[in-house]
């Protein structure tokens, strides 16, 4: 793989990253409740499932997931009951309150926020499969694939970050943290809907 190639991968996947959905709101919301470790965290995480599913696609797991009908839907009814889960959760949110030191140390909820989103949505095998099915050579060796996968990862959880760091500046920070309930509510809608519409789709 050329250098012209490799940028025509990372601006792909940049689009791909820049695309509002559930990861933002997941993101943006962890940034708000944990303060700027915690939406770093919740975006690395979800860079690290993105360039798994980048491992699984150039070792040709990922091509199960697309083309298999059950397995599919699975990661489907999955994904969409886990963003319903983070709807609700939001909706009885009582806002996030003033950081204390508890909470900005709290990595796991947020880590594990971030991967789950990104790894039980099935969109995200299909995306994998139909971009590298542009760049990946049946030759190519080891190197280049992992490259590739890493590539991926790199460039969504750069994405989410600097996302994260914009929301967690002292600029924007203190005004949402103000009206974090009323964001917490305006975020459970948004989940609630988008699993709705994922399981409406895989169910009809």
């Amino acid at each position: 793989m050329d250098l012209g190639q490799w940028l025509s991968l990372a601006s792909i996947c940049l689009l791909g990253a820049m695309s509002p959905g559930p990861s933002l709101a997941v993101v943006i919301n962890a940034a708000l409740r944990g303060g700027r470790n915690a939406g770093i965290i919740a975006a690395l995480s979800h860079g690290i499932a993105t360039g798994l599913y980048g491992v699984l696609t150039v070792t040709g797991l990922a091509v199960l997931i697309a083309s298999s009908p059950t397995v599919f839907l699975l990661f489907q009814i999955a994904g969409g009951l886990y963003l319903i889960f983070l709807g609700v959760k939001s909706l009885r949110s009582e806002g996030a309150g003033p950081l204390t030191e508890q909470q900005d140390q709290d990595a796991r909820g947020a880590a594990l926020s971030g991967f789950l989103v990104a790894f039980l949505n099935p969109k995200l095998a299909i995306f994998m499969v139909a971009l590298f099915a542009q760049f990946l050579r049946p030759e190519a060796p080891i190197l280049e694939k992992g490259i590739m996968a890493f590539t991926v990862g790199a460039v969504d959880g750069a994405w989410y970050c600097l996302m994260a760091l914009l929301v967690s500046h002292p600029l924007f920070f203190d005004r949402l943290q103000q009206n974090s309930r009323n964001i917490d509510r305006v975020f459970g809608v948004i989940l609630i809907a988008l699993a709705l519409t994922v399981l409406f789709r895989a169910l009809a």
